[in-house]
């Protein structure tokens, strides 16, 4: 036989087969994870300045190397 055929006769001995996960179970982490990265994204490139929605340098002087390495210019 033919390996293939081998893996294939195993893994449907054993239900190693994978089912599709739905849509409706995947887009509520989609929007999660794409408003985390929203976020993350405004703190690392706009929280600065007069768009600062904390007073001070503190998160931009936290974040300083990761704007540096996302091109955001910053001095």
């Amino acid at each position: 036989m033919a390996h293939s055929t081998i893996v294939a006769q195993s893994l449907g001995a054993q239900g190693g087969f994978a089912t599709p996960i739905p849509v409706r179970q995947i887009l509520p982490w989609a929007i999660f994870a794409g408003l985390l990265f929203l976020l993350a994204m405004y703190f690392i490139g706009v929280e600065e300045g007069a768009m600062a929605i904390f007073n001070g340098m503190y998160v931009h002087e936290y974040v300083h190397d990761a704007r540096h390495l996302l091109g955001f210019p910053c001095h």
